[in-house]
């Protein structure tokens, strides 16, 4: 005879967040993780620059 209920675990495809205490070690860092928060940098600084010279072009053209 079939369950009237369904199974409710469901496969978890992400891992959970866990708590850590004060004394565990830390993951070590992923080289992707690494070259992503670079890009990211590099992104806002080239973001930042094009505002500036836009900023100071516009203030010397009549």
């Amino acid at each position: 005879m079939p369950r009237p209920v369904p199974n409710r675990r469901v496969p978890r495809h992400h891992p959970m967040l866990h708590h850590r205490s004060h004394g565990a070690e830390a993951r070590p860092v992923r080289t992707s993780d690494l070259v992503l928060a670079l890009l990211g940098v590099a992104l806002l600084a080239g973001l930042a620059l094009a505002a500036a010279f836009t900023l100071a072009a516009g203030t010397t053209t009549p």
